[in-house]
């Protein structure tokens, strides 16, 4: 097989001098048993006629292809020698990891191997016992650098295993937790310590129950710091108001299905924390008055309102007429027809910025599609579903009106045949139309339009209607709920094996066609293949 460009030039003169018999040496040694090789600085073999040019690569030039790789194959270069199952630790700086308590006695060895990692995440079934305190704060005796923590039923955690760890882990960033036990003073203890934290996200936190409510959550020296709040199925989730209401920082608030009448506490939240450019609100005790303090956040750019049956007509048009930089707004209306041609054409007047639309189980007419379309020229994505009255003339005026239009969502609409023809001739610049159980429409009439435009692609679903639950970006319909990028797939406490690594995805094809063996000899035939784009240290 033949060598790689890029590859011949690496190599430099001096290397090719080397003596023959030195050489033959190393192959010798490595043919018969390479996972007892001793590593040799500045030698290379010869195996059939191919060079080891690989071991000439430094540390960190063999470090940056393995975080180029998936899982799987981080785990089999990490059997081929020695040098290769260090440098792969040493570089891996994302773990998962299942957090049964089988797990404990493995995490002197499993960190001293990773003892990079800046991001773990710990998971445990349902059914299973979970890692306790003790394991945790081992962990972050370990690692003293973690930047992102995720806790995933770890049951077995308590208020004293969170305060010790927070006070190991003050560099902490991200913190997300779901499912667990640990309460308010936990929570506290990470908030008083953790003075970098930038991202908060707590879903269906145990220990928060009528007592523990009487103790509040934050702000705490993280509150200055913090930008994301995320907060999700929590039985009295108001006791955190003094953290969003102290956080003076505060980007994106995302609560969900969490109890209390944040009417009174939204008023407070905004004259406090006036910057917030983002904001969703689902299954929430909120009505027109929490939109009317949500109006003073007048650099609101996306607002997501998911089955408030509260909210009006009224509460939207207050958004309207202060929040002039809006660009992204999603309405579950939940067919409570509160929301309407009203508050539509308040935003179509006011938000001239808008760049995306999503409308579920609310009923706008050609009247309110008319003035957005006339209105917001940057429309790119735009999503009925479920509204009764969006029909082919509501889609004919999208059509002849939504120029800038790139994406559109049609669910369980009357909609037929003759209102996908009006897209042949309209939204010049639509590269995609996603219709799903529209009875009206035909798969014959999906072909047409396909035939008529062939750079468009057209997405047919004719089955039966069913409940619209929520929006999502581009266009698209999907559930609404909002998780942190999730980590690797866990791996078990037995295998002592990380499930991710930190790449940045530089090569894909080099993913998907480097499989490497368990030796030397078939790797250093997959790298001579391989041709690098740029250098890699």
């Amino acid at each position: 097989m033949g060598q790689s460009a890029s590859t011949a030039a690496a190599v430099s003169s001096c290397r090719e001098s080397k003596n023959h018999s030195n050489r033959s040496k190393i192959k010798s040694t490595a043919l018969i048993s390479p996972m007892l090789a001793e590593e040799s600085a500045g030698c290379r073999g010869i195996f059939d006629g191919v060079s080891d040019y690989i071991s000439d690569l430094p540390d960190e030039c063999l470090a940056c292809i393995f975080q180029s790789l998936g899982s799987g194959d981080r785990k089999r270069c990490s059997l081929v020698c020695r040098r290769w199952l260090r440098i792969e630790g040493q570089s891996r700086h994302r773990l998962s990891l299942d957090a049964q308590k089988e797990l404990r006695p493995m995490i002197p060895s499993l960190f001293s191997r990773f003892d990079a990692v800046t991001k773990l995440a710990l998971k445990c079934g349902r059914r299973s016992e979970s890692i306790g305190d003790e394991g945790l704060v081992l962990i972050s005796l370990r690692c003293r650098n973690l930047r992102r923590l995720k806790l995933r039923a770890c049951r077995e955690l308590t208020d004293t295993g969170m305060a010790a760890f927070a006070k190991n882990c003050k560099g902490l960033k991200k913190l997300s937790c779901g499912s667990c036990t640990f309460g308010a003073k936990g929570m506290n203890a990470v908030l008083e310590n953790c003075s970098s934290l930038e991202e908060l996200s707590v879903k269906r936190l145990r220990g928060i129950t009528d007592v523990a409510a009487a103790e509040p959550i934050g702000p705490g020296i993280a509150a200055l710091s913090l930008k994301t709040i995320c907060l999700k199925e929590l039985y009295n989730g108001v006791c955190f108001g003094p953290l969003i209401i102290g956080a003076k920082n505060l980007r994106t608030l995302k609560l969900f299905r969490c109890s209390g009448d944040w009417d009174k506490l939204f008023p407070i939240i905004t004259d406090r924390v006036p910057g917030v450019v983002e904001i969703h609100l689902e299954r929430l005790q909120v009505s027109d008055v929490g939109l009317a303090a949500i109006s003073n956040c007048l650099d609101l750019e996306i607002l997501h309102l998911v089955k408030t049956p509260e909210c009006t007509n009224v509460g939207l048009v207050s958004i309207a007429e202060r929040c002039k930089l809006l660009r992204k707004l999603h309405i579950d209306g939940w067919k409570a027809n509160r929301i309407g041609d009203e508050g539509l054409v308040a935003i179509a007047k006011s938000c001239s910025n808008l760049q995306e639309l999503v409308l579920i189980g609310v009923n706008p007419t050609k009247v309110s599609l008319q003035m957005l379309a006339s209105s917001c020229l940057n429309l790119e994505r735009l999503a009925l579903c479920g509204s009764d009255t969006v029909g082919d003339a509501e889609i004919s005026c999208i059509a002849t009106k939504c120029i800038a239009l790139k994406k559109l969502c049609i669910k369980s609409c009357p909609v037929n045949d003759n209102g996908l023809e009006a897209l042949v001739a309209g939204c010049p610049n639509l590269v995609k139309v996603k219709v799903k159980k529209c009875r009206g429409v035909t798969p014959e009439g999906a072909d047409w339009l396909r035939a008529s435009r062939p750079l468009l692609a057209v997405n047919l679903d004719t089955g039966e209607p069913e409940h619209q639950d929520a929006s999502a970006s581009d266009g698209g319909v999907q559930d609404n709920g909002v998780e942190f990028p999730p980590m690797a797939a866990p791996v078990t406490a037995t295998n002592n094996v990380a499930s991710s690594s930190s790449g940045t995805g530089r090569s894909t094809s080099f993913k998907s066609s480097l499989y490497f063996a368990l030796n030397k000899r078939a790797v250093m035939a997959s790298f001579t293949r391989f041709s690098f784009n740029k250098p890699c240290c």
